[in-house]
């Protein structure tokens, strides 16, 4: 997974949706896969924790004020009310289905568990490390999507166990990486956050052409200047780092789904100069296109 943390600051952040959790009455966790997209697939926050794979579809991740591409197998948890979005370019009308394995949870309820199981207390400071967002490497990774695959076959007891070997697996790695910013916040202004959707749907219906700051700022009525401020002041990264990185997971996408020559590609993702998508997606994913197809296995 290639990253870019971009540091917070003290300014506005547009308003993420908020998703309501409610589990069975007889599970203390939700377990669900997602088509994607799909209503609540935006900007969203909630209380209670999520553990989220990504099982098919490369694409671009928003945790906080962290963005960077992921790929299929990739293994995240999200702690208490860190907004978060996992965005596939596709066209319109597009469906993948099954792209994400999910795993949803109150972490107050985990710990309340702990006057009968001291153990659990142990998960304390993994759940305060989840409220920055953590991706996670090596054996984690691998032996998390085998566990949460897993889950979706079993129930009861069993799938409880299978929750519990979840979260000891991922709490005891040190194969993880912490995602957003340590001082990052969210401050929400509801019409600060309209103007963003707007500028956003924007940008994702025009990033294969070629697009110049003026032309979303103009959307909203701000110079390039002022425009600029404003979108790192509410999204936690620049215009130029976005549009990178959602052309980026278009290219990913491609590579990973489809056996389209890499000019094509390249195109696709807005790039008219084959040399500078070259350079753009090795800085972004840390190799060529050539080998991120080869890697795998494609």
């Amino acid at each position: 997974m290639a990253a870019d943390r971009m540091p917070s600051d003290n300014g506005l952040r547009h308003q993420p949706v908020y998703e309501p959790i409610v589990p069975l009455a007889t599970e203390c966790f939700i377990w669900r896969t997602d088509d994607y997209p799909l209503s609540w697939s935006v900007w969203n926050a909630h209380p209670e924790c999520e553990i989220h794979l990504i099982k098919s579809a490369g694409g671009t991740c928003h945790i906080g004020d962290f963005i960077g591409g992921f790929d299929p197998g990739d293994l995240f948890i999200v702690g208490r009310g860190l907004p978060h979005n996992w965005v596939t370019p596709l066209k319109p009308r597009d469906r993948i289905e099954n792209r994400d394995v999910i795993v949803q949870f109150d972490e107050d309820r985990i710990l309340a568990a702990a006057n009968l199981m001291p153990e659990l207390t142990d998960l304390r400071s993994f759940f305060l490390r989840a409220r920055r967002g953590i991706a996670f490497n090596g054996e984690a990774r691998t032996q998390g999507a085998e566990i949460m695959e897993a889950m979706g076959k079993a129930d009861g007891i069993e799938r409880l166990s299978l929750f519990l070997t979840l979260l000891a697996i991922l709490s005891k790695s040190a194969e993880t990486a912490l995602l957003s910013s340590e001082g990052f916040s969210l401050h929400t202004n509801p019409s600060t956050n309209q103007t963003v959707r707007e500028v956003l749907a924007w940008i994702s219906a025009n990033y294969q052409n070629d697009i110049r700051i003026e032309q979303p700022a103009a959307l909203i009525g701000m110079t390039g200047t002022s425009f600029s401020r404003f979108f790192k002041r509410n999204t936690g990264t620049t215009f130029s780092n976005y549009l990178i990185e959602l052309r980026m997971g278009k290219a990913s996408e491609l590579l990973l789904r489809s056996d389209l020559p890499i000019t094509t590609i390249a195109a696709e993702a807005g790039y008219d100069n084959l040399s500078n998508f070259n350079l753009s997606f090795k800085k972004s994913r840390g190799m060529t296109p050539t080998g991120f197809r080869k890697s795998r296995g494609l």
